[in-house]
């Protein structure tokens, strides 16, 4: 495999991580009085630690981070805040359905880089093999918490008075 084409996969995917770290802590910090605030701050916490981490499998690698990539994908998760979901001046609850799709469609794609990078391991001796399956297994979890806050506060936009719903 032509070393610039890992390059060029992994850079992609350190925007994405770039973008999904900021959207996770604009969450957080959003829902830090709710319920389930804590779970939120953590997955948080965890996607920006991947996102660390895959910064250092790319030093392992011998990879640099392009910087404009790491300027668009935090650009493009600043931009994203200015699209209005039916109100102008407050949040409104499409905001969130719409973040936490966008987040677990990050989260896939974390998924599938770590699947990637485990089918290297075997010739990358850089790659550590148990390291990227606990990856994977976190990026699991992640979709697990993300799914049932979409569900949680999908419910809640869409059919404001069923029984049961409750605010993410």
């Amino acid at each position: 495999m032509q070393h610039d084409v890992l390059g060029i996969y992994l850079n992609d995917h350190l925007a994405g991580a770039t973008l999904g770290a900021g959207l996770a802590r604009h969450l957080a910090h959003r829902h830090r009085r709710g319920a389930r605030a804590s779970l939120v701050e953590r997955m948080a916490d965890e996607i920006a630690q991947d996102r660390r981490t895959l910064l250092t499998i790319m030093d392992g690698l011998g990879v640099p981070a392009h910087r404009y990539k790491v300027i668009a994908g935090w650009t493009a998760e600043r931009l994203r805040r200015l699209k209005p979901n039916g109100v102008l001046r407050r949040h409104s609850g499409l905001d969130t359905v719409m973040e936490l799709e966008t987040l677990r469609l990050g989260i896939e794609g974390k998924s599938l880089l770590w699947l990637t990078l485990l089918a290297l391991a075997p010739q990358r001796t850089e790659l550590d093999g148990a390291q990227l399956h606990d990856l994977l297994d976190r990026a699991r979890n992640q979709l697990d918490v993300v799914e049932d806050l979409r569900r949680t506060a999908a419910a809640a936009v869409f059919h404001p008075g069923a029984p049961g719903v409750r605010r993410v």
